[in-house]
């Protein structure tokens, strides 16, 4: 996908960034949803896997960095 790809550009501490941006926005998105003002849930599980990617990535250049 295009985010895939977009975030394979960037280094580790782009990612790292990245990472925290993309917690700060699932726990207001996490707030919003227990208060009822989240119309559109489907976001909570887009965030969920973004963070994973950028976990997955994370894990893949620290590998590649070791060897």
């Amino acid at each position: 996908s295009k985010e895939l790809i977009d975030l394979r550009k960037k280094d580790i501490k782009q990612l790292d960034a990245e990472l925290a941006a993309s917690r700060e926005a699932q726990f207001s998105l996490r707030i919003k949803h227990k208060t009822g003002q989240l119309n559109e849930t489907n976001q909570l599980t887009l965030v969920r896997k973004k963070i994973a990617k950028i976990k997955t990535l994370m894990n893949e250049l620290k590998i590649k960095d070791s060897k």
